[in-house]
């Protein structure tokens, strides 16, 4: 019951807190400069949604570092008593995230078109992603060896919008990123960046995985095989009249 005195015993909890906080590095430093240094000054400019979006998917990889830190240390009484917190708050992430993926579709539809009716794939299927291996961490709440890999490949899932955010500070220098049409373009071909460095994370931890148990778990392998497929189905799949249709159809309930 008690983790045995083995390196690589104790060195696994430890992997995760330091997956937990780059990912919570990640994805709130990306939005310090276009978002959270310029709500002094009001120079963010946005709906209701925006600052919900903003303060649910700031709370989630907190408490994910918090939840990691309390597996990590024993406290796992606790662990499981905010896991219920946990739920609650990742029905509402993938309930904002789509709200603002139809919100952010439709303004930038006015302006782009079509280009940007087939980028709302990407958020949509992104939100969907960390829907499915959420539901597949909370199935497997009694094998940890699952669970704790699931939540991670989970939370990987939510980062692709803030790399690209990264990105897109890399190409403009920064300031107020939130008003529409200042934000990341819709081409869907500059989605293939974030996409690949958000590869890598999960590559970061199957070769992890390879260094410390001889072999990755069957867990980063299925969430790997599921992400690449959808980055790869995603370009030709959003140049389709189908979705166009779909996409078309989601952005007039934000009318």
């Amino acid at each position: 019951m008690v983790a045995i005195a083995m390196p690589a015993a104790r060195a696994r909890p430890a992997f995760y807190v330091w997956m937990a906080s780059a990912c919570a590095l990640i994805a709130i430093g990306a939005f310090v400069p276009t978002y959270w240094m310029q709500l002094p000054a009001g120079t963010v400019v946005g709906t209701p949604l925006l600052h919900l979006h903003a303060a649910a998917f700031t709370a989630w990889p907190l408490l994910f570092l918090s939840q990691t830190w309390l597996a990590a240390s024993g406290g796992l009484k606790h662990h499981r008593a905010w896991g219920l917190v946990g739920i609650s708050l990742a029905t509402a992430l993938f309930l904002i995230g789509a709200a603002t993926a139809i919100e952010n579709g439709a303004v930038r539809a006015a302006a782009y078109g079509g280009a940007a009716l087939a980028f709302m794939i990407v958020p949509l299927t992104q939100i969907a992603l960390f829907a499915g291996f959420f539901t597949a961490a909370v199935a497997n709440l009694r094998r940890p060896e699952w669970h704790k890999r699931l939540m991670l490949v989970a939370t990987f899932m939510l980062l692709q919008a803030p790399i690209a955010r990264v990105f897109f500070l890399a190409r403009t220098g920064g300031g107020p990123g939130m008003r529409p049409g200042t934000g990341p373009p819709t081409s869907m071909m500059n989605g293939i960046g974030p996409a690949l460095a958000l590869d890598l994370l999960l590559l970061a931890a199957i070769l992890y995985d390879w260094r410390t148990r001889g072999h990755p778990h069957p867990a980063y392998l299925i969430g790997a095989a599921v992400l690449v497929t959808v980055q790869f189905a995603r370009i030709p799949l959003s140049a389709t009249s189908e979705w166009q249709a779909f996409a078309q159809a989601l952005t007039a309930f934000a009318g």
